[in-house]
């Protein structure tokens, strides 16, 4: 059996109160991993055409600010 296999069936066999809380912590889990990432990213200069893009695009009016 897989590790990800003996996760899922641990998670099967959770009370819903657990799997509640497994939830929460994944949520909160998930979203620290996507802040990291997305900082890394940032600050690799992977994301500046994206923003380039974006600033071309409103400063020649085809977006408003939000």
């Amino acid at each position: 059996m897989s590790k990800l296999q003996d996760i899922e069936k641990k998670i099967q066999g959770l009370s819903p109160d657990e799997l509640n809380d497994f939830r929460r912590w994944f949520w909160d889990f998930d979203a620290d991993a996507w802040d990291r990432q997305f900082e890394k990213d940032a600050s690799s200069g992977k994301l500046d055409s994206l923003a380039e893009a974006a600033l071309k695009s409103f400063k020649s009016g085809h977006c408003s600010e939000i």
